[in-house]
């Protein structure tokens, strides 16, 4: 009898819409299996993505594999963070490392610091900030909502960290001062957007792709061997500008309360 009147309580549940049980850690924000999930057009920005950074890598004299093995981390990651998948923030992690070694041999101090000091432990606050906000079944993010006393807040941080920021890289001697200092304030501002799980993280972070891509082509010209980088912020520039629209459609079937 117990176990009749249990049952008739579960149906009576998913009439109503409530979810049977807990979602498992491994389905929030896109755990389980994230590849399966991507649409043809995804599967095409990230193939193009890939063939574009392995292409510049084999163009390039002497091109590094360190490069090439962080663009391409780096390119994957963004099409998941595109769909308020978890999974990217993981990969975000992996290629601020190896982001932060590629800078650090090109002088570029601000960018190590911004991505070693800032971007990886956001990206991993982010994963965790992500997991505690599952949206329906866990295949994507909740998108959050920004307030004036966060966009205030944030605004101050920012400004704070770029002027610290700006005197810091010029003690160290960093190669492209004002267009390293711009690109910390364009980095901590997309990455606190993220944490936040704002669509507008997007175009914070298409703005520091717009500024990386002119900061390597200075590289560039000293040194071929940084074609990669180029092209893999090219790539994440078209991937933020998708992920922009695809999180505003996201919000916008969130707060209709439609399923991913």
């Amino acid at each position: 009898m117990e176990r009749i009147e249990e049952a008739g309580n579960r149906e009576e549940k998913k009439e109503q819409g409530a979810p049977d049980e807990p979602c498992p850690k491994s389905r929030r924000a896109g755990l389980a299996n994230p590849f399966a999930s991507l649409s043809p057009l995804e599967w095409t920005i990230l193939i193009v993505s890939i063939v574009g950074v392995i292409t510049s890598y084999l163009l390039a004299p002497s091109g590094s594999v360190l490069n090439l093995i962080a663009s391409l981390v780096g390119v994957i990651s963004l099409i998941f963070v595109s769909k308020g998948m978890v999974f990217g923030q993981i990969l975000m992690c992996i290629f601020a490392i190896l982001y932060g070694i590629v800078s650090l041999r090109f002088a570029y101090y601000g960018e190590m610091i911004t991505y070693m000091g800032m971007t990886l432990p956001m990206a991993a606050l982010s994963v965790f900030e992500w997991l505690r906000h599952p949206y329906g079944e866990g295949k994507e993010v909740a998108v959050g909502r920004l307030t004036v006393p966060r966009v205030a807040l944030m605004l101050a941080i920012t400004a704070a960290v770029t002027v610290a920021f700006y005197f810091i890289l010029a003690a160290l001697g960093t190669a492209r001062l004002l267009v390293s200092t711009v690109s910390v304030a364009t980095s901590f501002l997309a990455a606190y957007l993220t944490f936040l799980r704002s669509p507008l993280y997007a175009l914070a972070y298409a703005a520091n792709d717009a500024v990386l891509i002119v900061l390597w082509i200075f590289a560039g010209l000293a040194d071929p061997s940084s074609l990669p980088m180029i092209i893999c912020f090219l790539m994440f520039f078209i991937n933020d500008m998708y992920g922009f629209f695809y999180w505003l459609r996201m919000q916008k079937r969130q707060q209709g309360g439609g399923e991913a």
